[in-house]
């Protein structure tokens, strides 16, 4: 047996040792031709036997955890940006990100606000957060796309109905990363962060943007008190974006596999419905609604992401298919 995969990773090494040990146990018992020691040789060859069993099942369970982490990673980037619409846009990006939130929150989710770009009206021209659970991306990853609402503003006083949308990106955080990033083609920006953290906060020059210049993508980072933290915490935002652009890129290559997906990553892709008037929420790549507009926006997003996950299994809907 060839145990080079388990010495190469550090939570199988040991155990890989401790095969190793016993595989030499093994041969020296074989190696003793005394018939007087027949029956005890039996059983010790029947012990390590179990042993090895043991170990070797052990071993692949953690190469088998690993492998899913890496498919799907327990951390995740949530971007909410305001689409169509101006303010009223900008207020819906505020409510999807606390629907998120909200959900994380009810998961048992560890949510933290990297950065964000308030409108006029306190909406969000932009946000970022870090999301960390267990779960988190395998749950949440087919909420990427452009979300849309119809309803009839406060402001507006003749009773029309407007049409705004939001995009929501969802980008994982892996540890092993796919690609690798020159240093000379990232420019890095700093400024004051102007976030919690007290008066140094405000002073000093933590916040950190970096921006890859050969894709014209940027991260920022405010929430950490440091601009040393800063920067690691925009190195691996930038990261996550351009893998997942990358991503993006070669799925469309593969035009075949967008019949056999639920949603294709792309944050361009119209995915969803909210109809205040009609108190609906319609997935357009399932074609199912939902009623309770105000419990959903409030994070009860479970019977949703569940029909996705499940719809995930079998035939789904091309985002090309959908009703404008």
């Amino acid at each position: 047996m060839d145990l080079g995969r388990y010495k190469e990773n550090q939570k199988t090494a040991f155990l890989a040792q401790e095969y190793e040990r016993l595989l030499a146990e093994e041969a020296e018992i074989r190696a003793i031709d005394d018939t007087e020691l027949g029956e005890l040789a039996k059983d010790d060859i029947a012990r390590i036997d179990n042993q090895k069993k043991m170990l070797l099942a052990e071993m692949d369970k953690i190469l088998a955890s690993e492998k899913e982490e890496e498919e799907f990673p327990n951390e995740i980037i949530l971007e909410v940006r305001a689409g169509v619409g101006g303010e009223e846009a900008a207020l819906f990006a505020e409510q999807l990100s606390q629907m998120y939130r909200a959900y994380a929150e009810s998961e048992g989710w560890q949510v933290r606000v990297l950065s964000e770009s308030k409108s006029e009206l306190g909406g969000y021209k932009e946000v970022m957060c870090e999301i960390k659970g267990l779960g988190v991306y395998k749950r949440l990853r087919y909420e990427t796309g452009v979300h849309r609402i119809q309803r009839v503003p406060a402001t507006e006083k003749s009773g029309r109905i407007h049409t705004s949308t939001a995009s929501v990106a969802i980008m994982p955080i892996r540890k092993k990363h796919k690609i690798e990033l020159n240093p000379a083609d990232i420019d890095m920006e700093f400024s004051r962060s102007g976030g919690a953290g007290g008066q140094n906060v405000n002073k000093v020059e933590t916040a950190v943007r970096l921006i890859h210049r050969p894709t014209g993508l940027d991260a920022r980072s405010t929430s950490e008190r440091s601009q040393s933290a800063n920067r690691e915490k925009a190195m691996a935002v930038l990261m996550a974006k351009i893998e997942v652009m990358e991503e993006e890129k070669a799925r469309a290559k593969l035009s075949s596999d967008r019949k056999e997906q639920i949603g294709t990553g792309d944050r361009s892709e119209k995915i969803r419905t909210y109809n205040s008037l009609q108190d609906r929420v319609t997935d357009h790549r399932i074609k199912e609604s939902w009623h309770n507009l105000p419990g959903i926006l409030g994070g009860n997003l479970n019977p949703i992401l569940d029909a996705l996950g499940a719809a995930a299994g079998g035939e789904a809907v091309d985002g090309d298919d959908i009703a404008s």
